[in-house]
């Protein structure tokens, strides 16, 4: 990592301290160390020469400031920089999407297809667009937050699934002995349900803890006291601010600015999206 001078205010003394330089990334909560201005970066544009990033509060206000020194992360003080630059595709080594398959050049995002992914939550919507994002709009396929699965066999009847016009549907907490599990069984009672409708799950109570904890920093994710908000507790857990629902998000955030590929998160997560992509785009 390069470092540069961060010295006493005698600029004639040695400096004693280096300071990290840290490329800006959306989501990546900052604290402005002047005015005390804390919010996750939402924007960064080049303007009048230089580099000005947008941080977005908890109450959803904007500032924007310059780039350079003066920023705090995660309490410690840094330089940031400018996004760091993209890695130029060679023959050699093909880019790749961040489900780790090989990136189509050149082609256009396909007209959405009537079948689609639902998803219980918004959270789950962006994490799964952060990874496969890429290689879903080739397919033509749209991912749709549910916000919950208790009236799930009246949306699928709704939906009218059949050829061509199929559901995969990932479920939260979905193992055996569950609310979510008997939910899912009687959706599948349906009729037509059987070769036009996917419902599988991942075994967390939450999509966040589909993050592999190494990617955070932690050897695994906090345990939350029953009867205690989900989210509400990991956020108290890490120290980050847990009060509000602008609180949730920019907590939320600053966890997806962690991902960066497939690789980041729990296999158990894996298996089930590329299973519902296998089963919507087979022919």
């Amino acid at each position: 990592m390069a470092y540069d001078t961060w010295g006493p205010q005698d600029l004639t003394a040695p400096a004693q301290q280096r300071l990290p330089e840290v490329p800006v990334q959306r989501g990546m909560v900052l604290e402005d160390a002047q005015s005390g201005w804390v919010g996750a970066v939402t924007r960064v544009e080049k303007s009048g020469g230089m580099h000005i990033v947008a941080l977005e509060d908890r109450r959803g206000k904007t500032k924007s400031f310059q780039l350079g020194f003066g920023f705090l992360l995660e309490g410690q003080p840094i330089r940031l920089l400018p996004p760091a630059p993209k890695a130029p595709a060679t023959a050699a080594s093909p880019t790749r999407t961040a489900s780790g398959s090989v990136r189509v050049s050149g082609q256009r995002a396909q007209v959405a297809k009537a079948s689609r992914i639902w998803v219980e939550g918004k959270h789950d919507a962006e994490l799964v667009e952060k990874v496969w994002g890429d290689d879903l709009r080739v397919e033509g396929i749209v991912v749709e937050p549910l916000h919950g699965v208790d009236d799930l066999k009246a949306a699928i009847a709704a939906f009218n699934p059949g050829p061509g016009r199929k559901l995969g549907i990932l479920v939260d907490h979905l193992v055996a002995g569950s609310k979510e599990s008997r939910i899912a069984a009687e959706a599948m009672t349906l009729p037509g349900a059987a070769r036009n409708v996917l419902i599988v799950g991942h075994p967390y109570v939450d999509v966040w803890q589909a993050i592999r904890p190494k990617v955070l920093g932690i050897a695994q994710w906090p345990d939350v006291p029953r009867g205690t908000d989900w989210k509400t507790g990991i956020l108290r857990a890490f120290g980050w601010p847990h009060e509000t629902a602008e609180d949730i998000g920019i907590g939320w955030q600053r966890l997806l600015g962690a991902v960066r590929t497939y690789a980041d998160l729990e296999a158990s997560l894996l298996g089930r999206v590329e299973e519902v992509i296998d089963f919507l785009t087979a022919p």
